[in-house]
């Protein structure tokens, strides 16, 4: 038995009992909020049974393709002994006792960490967010102990009817068993809810541990083959008009005309609706809102500097040219460069865009006096309190329905579409639903920042690396993301945060034994909105790192693998990685014309190495052969949703390499469409290999792990290919 006690998870069902969450930095008790439906019995904070046998796991995780549901839902129907056909999912509500503390801080690298002495920490509960790939990380123990509970009670509830000890008991495929004896959860339920579990959880026993690390089925994917799944853009009420919107360019931007005339010569429309920032037009149909909209011609001044690609190498530049903050340190670095000879780079990476297959879009209704929202969200919490603020509504008067995403999470975590939804739905007094247009959708991302980067280092005896230093330019995304995760705490939140921008640099410390390193952050100033994409700064980081450190190799005259191992005494895992990849992959030293790279990254409790074969076609175009990867993600639930992630990850890292990115000219993202961003498609995907490393440490994040390293493994592969170092991203020769 684990020694979870009673006080951790307590079973109440519709006596208002609550689960005690005492994570990390926010300590505080809440009462659970679960609605039973009809037929339903509500057994904790976590799990209803119902009287059809269904259980429903309440899951405070959004579903964007990571296999969050079915993970999640695994791990309970595996400590409660479920039947998996009968085990489906549902949101959880929105209530603090879902907050994800580790994956707050492990999207923002830890920034929200200076705290004056004295203060009440219970005061700042952590957001309800779906990031930092820590959904099994975060949410597995209060899961199996829930679970636990409601087997313990189900259990309690047979042996009452059999007279028996409970402890005797098992539960098994959705039956209480003892002996020959069986009971269905649905014939047990209403007892089961009004019992109390016992103290400690029994936890791992009594039949539990039967679906654990078994490939079970997805739980969303029946509904995503047929159709049937309904996201955000999808959802029709009666007397509902259709919205599109035209916003103002990044910057200091402003709406200073459009055409009425004109756009009320298009059949459909109801309503022209103007604020500073952005004009939308609502008319019966989406062609027709589209077509007013043309018509309308809305204008846009911008004050001060516009945007362009001039201008973000000129920021950059400044910023590297100027003071940086310290991030990182170990060892002393000046005199280990007193008078050395150093070997340096500068490395760049173009901002990065989102391009998710569903575009922002919400959904709205105003009926007496309260807003009621369809939006798709990674941070449920603060998109409600955006949307409310928007409309001049009370944060009760607004109800969110949280709806999967269709791609990256990172695009979620920005309220703006629900903002629009919610004031549009007040002023036309009707259904509405907003759904921007690809083209709206990369003008108006929230893009990777853009970044660069000086690199120096000083190699000792056997091209050992005795240095290590980095300069990052980049803007401060950290600080503004952190911000809007809790805008209630306004200036308060300011002043918590770590003056130094860890997000933007996050992954730069190198996973190598170096005596003396240091990390810098120089901010950038840029009128550029960036946020979070998929991998976040270690997508460039990472690229940043492999690829000085292939460089390092290549100038000690060593083969990069063992070069990289030599490195490696207190990262073990990592070196395990890069010699089965090795291994897996044929890789013969990525000597002149092999057209062989490899990279490798930890990444949120897990490790992965990649080996790239790329070369340059005919017509110029990068080709990548093959990817083979082997990673180590620690103990894995469900190894096909590991599988999957990994698989994903690569494709997705192999678009950030070759595309996936936009320039700016006149304050506009040059990238309008997907044939403008280079996506892969299945005629450029390589041969994939994937290996997952047997492991019994705590199960690692796998939704980003792919990502980083594909970059740095195809630029290293390209370099043994054509002889040519290649240090920006996309890769590409000038």
């Amino acid at each position: 038995m684990t020694a979870i006690t009673r006080r951790g998870v307590l079973i109440g069902g519709g006596v208002g009992m609550g689960l005690v969450a005492a994570w990390g930095l926010w300590p505080r008790v809440y009462a659970p909020t679960l609605v039973a439906n009809p037929g339903e019995h509500i057994l904790g904070a976590w799990l209803k049974v119902g009287e059809d046998g269904r259980v429903t796991i309440a899951v405070p995780q959004v579903e964007y393709g990571q296999g969050s549901w079915t993970g999640l839902a695994q791990i309970a129907a595996d400590e409660l002994g479920a039947d998996w056909r009968t085990v489906g999912v549902e949101p959880a509500p929105l209530n603090p006792l879902y907050a994800n503390p580790l994956g707050t801080d492990d999207l923002l690298e830890g920034m929200p960490n200076r705290w004056p002495a004295g203060d009440d920490r219970s005061a700042t509960p952590a957001p309800m967010l779906t990031a930092a790939s820590s959904s099994i990380r975060m949410f597995e123990e209060p899961l199996r102990a829930a679970a636990a509970a409601a087997r313990a009670v189900l259990c309690m509830a047979a042996a009452a009817r059999w007279d028996a000890d409970w402890t005797d008991l098992s539960a098994e495929g959705g039956f209480v068993l003892l002996g020959k004896r069986r009971l269905r959860f649905a014939e047990l339920a209403a007892d089961a809810a009004r019992l109390t579990a016992p103290d400690p959880l029994p936890i791992g026993v009594a039949g539990a541990g039967k679906l654990a690390g078994q490939p079970l089925p997805r739980l969303d994917a029946p509904a995503k083959v047929d159709g049937s799944t309904n996201y955000a853009a999808d959802i029709r009420l009666p007397d509902m008009v259709h919205v599109a919107v035209r916003q103002a360019p990044p910057g200091d931007s402003r709406l200073v005309s459009v055409d009425r005339a004109a756009a009320n010569t298009i059949r459909g429309l109801v309503k022209l609706v103007e604020r500073p920032g952005w004009v939308a037009a609502a008319a019966n149909t989406g062609w027709a809102a589209m077509r007013a909209l043309d018509a309308a011609r809305p204008r846009f001044a911008t004050s001060g500097p516009v945007i362009d690609d001039r201008l973000i190498d000129a920021a950059l530049t400044a910023a590297l040219a100027g003071e940086g903050q310290r991030i990182a340190a170990a060892g002393d670095l000046n005199a280990t460069f007193r008078g050395a000879t150093l070997f340096t780079a500068t490395y760049r990476a173009d901002a990065g865009v989102h391009a998710a297959i569903e575009t922002p879009a919400a959904a709205a209704v105003l009926r007496d006096d309260r807003l009621e929202l369809w939006v798709q969200t990674a941070a449920p919490q603060r998109t409600r309190a955006a949307a409310a603020g928007a409309a001049g509504l009370s944060l009760d008067a607004v109800i969110l329905h949280p709806m999967q995403l269709g791609g990256d999470a990172g695009a979620a975590l920005d309220p703006t579409v629900a903002e629009q939804a919610a004031i549009l739905a007040v002023e036309l007094k009707r259904p509405v639903s907003v759904t921007w247009s690809r083209g709206e959708a990369l003008l108006h991302d929230r893009y990777r920042p853009p970044a660069m980067a000086k690199l120096a280092a000083r190699l000792g005896q056997g091209g050992a690396i005795t240095g290590w230093q980095a300069k990052i330019a980049a803007p401060a995304t950290g600080r503004a993301l952190a911000a809007s995760l809790r805008p209630d705490m306004g200036a308060a939140m300011a002043l918590r945060l770590d003056p130094a921008d860890r997000y933007v640099v996050g992954g730069a410390v190198p996973p190598y034994r170096i005596p003396a390193y240091a990390i810098d952050h120089h901010p950038a100033d840029l009128a550029l909105p960036t946020g979070h994409l998929r991998g976040g700064a270690h997508g460039y980081t990472c690229f940043f790192t492999e690829c000085f450190l292939d460089e390092l190799a290549h100038a000690a005259r060593s083969e990069p693998v063992s070069y990289r191992i030599g490195m490696l005494g207190g990262e073990p895992r990592l070196a395990r990685c890069l010699s089965t990849a090795a291994s897996l992959g044929g890789w013969g030293g990525g000597v002149a014309g092999s057209g062989q790279g490899i990279a490798a990254h930890a990444f949120r409790g897990s490790y992965i190495a990649v080996m790239a074969e790329a070369h340059r076609g005919a017509d110029g175009r990068t080709v990548v052969d093959r990817l083979v990867a082997a990673v180590d993600c620690g103990r894995v639930v469900n190894p096909d949703l590991v599988r999957q992630q990994i698989e994903g990850g690569l494709v997705y890292g192999l678009a950030q390499a070759l595309g996936a990115s936009t320039g700016f000219t006149r304050g506009l993202a040059t990238a309008r469409g997907f044939d403008t961003l280079w996506l892969p498609r299945l005629a450029d995907t390589p041969d994939i290999t994937v290996e997952l490393i047997r492991s019994d440490e705590a199960p690692g994040g796998v939704a980003e792990i792919a990502v980083p390293p594909v970059a740095p493994a195809i630029a290293n592969a390209l370099q043994s290919s054509t002889g040519y170092r290649i240090r920006r991203l996309p890769l590409r020769v000038a």
